[in-house]
């Protein structure tokens, strides 16, 4: 299966788009699984589905239903595992990160700037927390170690409101010297420190040290 897209190639090209599960530790990391992601366009075409080879009945999935297939596969084959990252598309999505705290996984997933916080009666995006946070609040620390040294941010963090057992946090991390933000959804069963939320941030750039696979 082919499809167009724009990404970093900086043109439109054809390629395969996948979803991967990649596991993270401090001595080395490896993709461990993938799921390829197939949009209604293909799912809703029987015909062109057969042709390409893919097996008969398989449905639409978002990329976090296909993410919680994969996690689901490394807890039943007993992968040892901390935590779970991702970008956006995960950390935006309530379902995943539902399924997630129900089985108290611990995640770090990256959340839009308008991702909406409660705070109090109201909600306000995560944008809008991070600007109106004093001083004091934002700590220096490092993510670990990148191709240029030790990445060093400033990071702060709040407690959110939940509706199950386990703790919750607004993760929101700022680079020194242009002030972009970037903000994780966080969760525990346990209290952690604030260091060990910005290790696993950090971690989840591993994956653009890997290799990517040849498009098809």
């Amino acid at each position: 299966m082919q499809r167009q897209y724009t990404g970093t190639a900086g043109r439109i090209e054809n390629a395969q788009v996948a979803v991967y599960l990649s596991y993270a530790a401090r001595a080395g990391h490896a993709l461990i699984d993938r799921e390829l992601y197939l949009p209604r366009s293909w799912t809703d075409d029987p015909a062109r589905c057969r042709a390409a080879g893919i097996p008969a009945g398989t449905g639409f999935a978002t990329r976090p239903q296909l993410a919680r297939r994969m996690i689901e596969r490394a807890i039943a084959a007993g992968v040892p595992f901390a935590w779970v990252a991702g970008d956006e598309a995960y950390g935006d999505n309530g379902q995943l990160r539902g399924w997630l705290e129900d089985r108290q996984v611990r995640y770090v997933l990256a959340v839009a700037c308008d991702h909406r916080i409660p705070a109090g009666a109201r909600y306000l995006r995560a944008d809008e927390i991070a600007a109106r946070l004093p001083r004091r609040s934002w700590q220096r620390l490092s993510a670990g170690e990148g191709a240029r040294g030790y990445r060093y941010h400033d990071w702060a963090w709040l407690a959110i409101p939940g509706s199950g057992p386990g703790y919750r946090w607004l993760l929101i991390r700022r680079t020194p010297r242009t002030g972009e933000l970037a903000s994780y959804a966080c969760y525990a069963p346990q209290p952690v420190p604030l260091a060990a939320l910005v290790t696993v941030a950090g971690r989840r750039w591993t994956w653009k040290r890997i290799s990517r696979p040849a498009r098809a």
